[in-house]
């Protein structure tokens, strides 16, 4: 989890809360379905920053794969 050190630290307190939050509770709600190249993840805003997840609905279970300012998110790697 180094990118999350990355992260300032009022934002990474934000998301924190968010995704063991509202998230957690609702989590199509709050998200839309990724296409292409992320085909199968799921994405949340969090003011300028996106969380990019995949659920598994057997285990209840969210697992956040990226969180970065969305400027960079959806680039490629």
């Amino acid at each position: 989890m180094s990118w999350f050190r990355q992260l300032p630290e009022k934002a990474a307190a934000a998301i924190v809360e968010f995704v063991t939050g509202p998230l957690a509770d609702n989590p199509r709600r709050l998200s839309k379905p990724l296409t292409n190249e992320l085909l199968g993840l799921r994405t949340a805003r969090r003011g300028d920053y996106r969380v990019l997840f995949t659920l598994d609905p057997e285990q209840h279970v969210l697992y956040v794969h990226r969180i970065e300012h969305r400027s960079s998110v959806y680039k490629a790697r």
